[in-house]
C-alpha cells in the first residue's frame, strides 16, 4: 500500500493535492500527517522526502516528492487521472502545470487556511488577474469538456490541484463568476473534501508564521477551529 506523507490539513494545500485525489478515485493509502513546526521542518522532512518538502509518497522503496510528479506517478499505475481523449488530456494536464507553477499573487495574498473567514484587504492589479484566470479555466474547462469536472464527467488530477483554491474561495470570499462559484461549490461538497475539512478544524496546532499570512491579508471575521 501507498504511504503519503502530509502537512497540516488546515495549511498544507500542496498536501490535499494528492490527498483528494487518492481518496476520491479510491486509491487506497496510509496517511501520515506530520505538522509543520516553529522552526524549519528541513530536519524533520527529510527523514521522509528527498526534497524536505510535503506531500511526498512512498511505494515500496520507491520515493515520489513532489505532488504533480505524485500524480503522474499514479497515472502510470491507475486509470482515471487523466481524461482518455487526447486534446481533453492536454488541456488538463495543461491547466494543472499552469496551477503546480503559477498564480502567485493568488498564493502569497491568500494562503490556505481552512478554518478561517477573512476580509481581505483589497484586491491588487495582480491577485485580480490571477482570480480572472481562475475564472476562465473553471468556466472554460466545464464548457469545452461538459462538466461537471474541469475535463469531464469525473474527479481527475485537474480537478485535485485546483480544489485549494476552493477552499481559499470558501475562506476569503474570492469574487468568481456564477459558473466558477458552482464549480467551487461541487469541489467543496465532495466527501473526501468534507473529510479533509472537518480534519483541518479539529486538528490541535497552530504554527505562527502560517497564522501571521493569514492574517496580514485582512480582518479575521470567524475562525471555526475547534482543536
Amino acid at each position: 500500500m501507498y504511504t503519503l506523507y502530509i502537512g497540516n490539513k488546515n495549511y498544507s494545500s500542496w498536501s490535499l493535492r494528492p490527498w483528494v485525489l487518492m481518496r476520491t478515485l479510491s486509491i487506497p493509502f496510509e496517511e501520515k500527517l506530520v505538522p509543520f513546526s516553529p522552526d524549519s521542518n528541513w530536519d524533520t522532512f527529510r527523514d521522509f522526502s528527498d526534497s524536505g518538502l510535503v506531500p511526498c509518497l512512498h511505494d515500496g522503496d520507491t520515493v515520489v516528492w513532489d505532488s504533480l510528479a505524485i500524480a503522474e506517478y499514479l497515472a502510470e499505475k491507475h486509470s482515471g487521472l487523466w481524461p482518455a481523449e487526447r486534446s481533453a488530456r492536454a488541456w488538463a494536464r495543461s491547466v494543472t502545470a499552469e496551477m503546480h507553477s503559477g498564480f502567485t499573487a493568488l498564493r502569497g495574498q491568500c494562503p490556505m487556511n481552512c478554518g478561517l473567514r477573512v476580509k481581505l484587504n483589497g484586491i491588487g492589479e495582480a491577485l485580480q488577474r490571477d482570480l480572472n484566470r481562475i475564472d476562465e479555466i473553471w468556466t472554460e474547462g466545464r464548457v469545452r469538456h461538459g462538466g461537471p469536472f474541469l475535463a469531464g464527467p469525473s474527479f481527475g488530477a485537474a480537478d485535485a490541484f485546483y480544489a485549494p483554491v476552493a477552499f481559499r474561495a470558501q475562506t476569503y470570499d474570492l469574487p468568481l463568476g456564477p459558473a466558477a462559484r458552482d464549480y467551487a461549490a461541487r469541489l467543496l461538497d465532495l466527501p473526501a473534501m468534507r473529510e479533509w475539512y472537518a480534519a483541518a478544524l479539529a486538528e490541535p496546532w497552530r504554527e505562527q508564521q502560517h497564522e501571521d499570512e493569514a492574517a496580514a491579508t485582512g480582518r479575521i471575521i470567524e475562525d471555526f477551529r475547534r482543536g
